[in-house]
């Protein structure tokens, strides 16, 4: 008895552990730390300047092969005396509106940066006057973020420097407001002999594609290096959730690598190669990713830096140069997705552009092989019945029938050990001085009645990677983003709202998180409650009792995860406990016993 004791307890605590882990690791993790105003050298590349520092990197010398400049340096942070007083006030000066239903903003022609861009479709919160999601931020406001294109500066013939557009050159615009099938061509001559052409295109989602062209109408051949450069200042609000990857991320050569802000303390910078692939930032929701020439090696940076107490974190691409003959022209033609991260968006990207493994921009985890499955399930039936929470519900059917025979085979087991507590019983006080003839006469009882003491564990075993897998998919899917059920559940991926401690509503005091529990997880505590009760009561004291609190631990645990999650638990409760009363039944069983 000591074992099964033991083997039991040893179930119940992994089990709380791994549902309980990311709840305690979100409440006891410390916030990010506050950045220290840096005072030492920074160890960051020198930064590649632009036509107005006339600086050129890696200028060849007689006899030997000019050096490849590095990619595009960091920009210097914003300082807090330069911060604009509001985001609106930093959109001031000449731009190019951008105008589609899924994203509006403009295009900043000093520096031809893309800085300032919104998501009309998506709101910050439920509420009706709630503004809608900001991707992008110029430089000056609060928090500034933004996408850059550009060529790094490679040298002529006889190496005289060259002069490339930079973060202060005036550009002219030809056409605009940039929409769909309505692109926006910017120009920059050098007056050097080099005219720079830029076209912006957007498509009817988050897909920019930008076309860099260099004319060259001097006498001498000219090296240039195409570059992108995705830059944040500052890290986001909701880093620090142990589920969730926020923060620089890429496929290179075909595999996934994300980088947290905090490894960037310690390594400044993080380089990569690779043939293919593409980089980015992402949020939970929100993506800014750079997809480069998919055929060519591309040398790409993950990077920090801190000015005046603020961390300004790079990601970006230097493609292999390109020489401009005389009389001639070069072309690069790369992509910027900003938006959000849509899966059915994401997997078409994949396909029509060739981006490779697009779709690991969400974070899927590692029941990936679970959780995408899962994911158009649920859209797929969400397209049926019209509704997320009826969608979850007749997954929870599916899966229930998919697991009907192992299931089956498990609940059959415990009516026979609820059936053999009689006998057993007789055993205990026969034996009750002797515990290892005990042991072996109820193991020598198990084995005639074909009965095992850990059955009732194989369906919450089966359940852990489908929880976990389905956690993921409303956690980190955009679609279950504020998708309302029925009632007061407006937003699926959220806890529920309501608070019995509060009497919902009734009483006008704030209760602690931890006692935040809804009508949906009480009712997820009393289907539990119901299902511990059909099953056979444990021998020992100790055991009865630990499996009599599950419902209640369980109750407070399942109340802070999300509503969906809740609904899914309670649906498959009920469904298990019908299936292991009707065994009940047909085996003789008195469920009142």
């Amino acid at each position: 008895m000591v074992e099964q004791r033991n083997l039991i307890l040893a179930v119940v605590l992994s089990i709380a552990v791994l549902l309980g882990f990311e709840l305690v690791w979100r409440t006891i993790a410390p916030p990010p730390p506050t950045p220290v105003e840096q005072t030492a050298e920074t160890p960051q590349t020198p930064a590649v300047q632009g036509a107005e520092s006339g600086a050129v990197p890696g200028a060849p010398t007689a006899g030997r092969q000019a050096e490849v400049p590095q990619a595009p340096g960091m920009p210097g942070v914003t300082s807090a005396a330069d911060i604009a007083a509001s985001r609106d006030d930093a959109l001031t000066g000449p731009r190019v509106a951008i105008e589609t239903p899924a994203v509006r903003g403009s295009i900043r022609l000093t520096g031809a940066r893309l800085d300032d861009l919104t998501l009309p479709e998506y709101r910050e919160t439920l509420e009706p006057d709630s503004p809608p999601i900001h991707i992008f931020s110029p430089t000056g406001a609060p928090d500034p973020y933004y996408a850059e294109f550009g060529w790094v500066a490679g040298t002529t013939a006889d190496g005289a420097p060259v002069a490339v557009p930079g973060p202060q050159t005036e550009w002219e615009a030809t056409g605009g407001p940039l929409r769909i099938d309505s692109p926006v061509t910017l120009t920059w001559d050098n007056g050097q002999g080099l005219r720079f052409v830029r076209t912006l295109a957007v498509d009817e989602h988050y897909m920019f594609t930008v076309t860099q062209r260099v004319e060259n109408s001097g006498t001498a051949p000219v090296t240039l290096f195409p570059y992108g450069l995705v830059s944040r200042t500052d890290r986001p609000a909701t880093t620090g959730i142990w589920i969730l990857h926020e923060g620089p991320l890429g496929v290179f050569d075909g595999t996934l690598k994300e980088v947290n802000y905090g490894d960037l303390e310690d390594e400044q910078t993080q380089q990569q190669t690779t043939t293919g692939g593409w980089i980015g930032i992402t949020d939970k929701y929100w993506l800014a990713a750079l997809a480069f020439d998919q055929e060519v090696q591309a040398a790409t940076r993950f990077s920090r830096r801190e000015v005046d107490g603020r961390e300004r974190f790079q990601v970006d691409y230097r493609l292999p140069g390109q020489t401009v003959a005389p009389g001639g022209s070069i072309e690069t033609t790369n992509h910027l997705f900003a938006g959000a991260k849509e899966v059915e968006l994401l997997d078409g990207y994949e396909e029509t552009l060739g981006i490779t493994n697009f779709d690991l921009a969400i974070d899927f985890g590692w029941f990936y092989f679970l959780t995408k499955p899962f994911f158009y399930s649920l859209l797929w039936l969400e397209d049926l019945l019209g509704n997320f929470g009826l969608a979850i519900i007749a997954f929870t059917v599916l899966l229930k029938i998919a697991f009907y025979p192992l299931a089956n085979k498990s609940y059959v087991s415990m009516t026979k050990l609820k059936k053999m507590q009689p006998e057993m019983k007789k055993l205990q006080e026969r034996f009750k001085d002797d515990r290892q003839r005990l042991s072996q006469e109820m193991m020598a009882l198990y084995k005639r009645e074909k009965a095992s003491p850990v059955s009732g564990c194989l369906p919450i075993l089966i359940q852990i990677p489908v929880f976990f897998a389905l956690y993921k998919v409303l956690f980190v899917s955009i679609e279950m983003r504020h998708a309302p059920f029925y009632g007061w559940i407006q937003d699926l991926s959220a806890p529920d709202p309501t608070n019995v401690f509060e009497l919902f509503g009734l009483l006008p005091w704030g209760a602690p998180q931890f006692l935040s529990i809804g009508i949906w997880p009480l009712i997820m505590g009393t289907t539990m409650y119901i299902q511990q009760k059909l099953n056979p009561t444990p021998p020992d004291p100790t055991q009865a009792r630990i499996m009599m609190m599950l419902p209640v631990l369980f109750t407070f645990l399942l109340a802070q995860f999300p509503a969906g999650l809740v609904i899914y638990w309670t649906i498959n409760n009920a469904l298990s406990m019908l299936q292991q009363w009707v065994i009940m039944r047909r085996m003789g069983v008195s469920v009142s016993s």
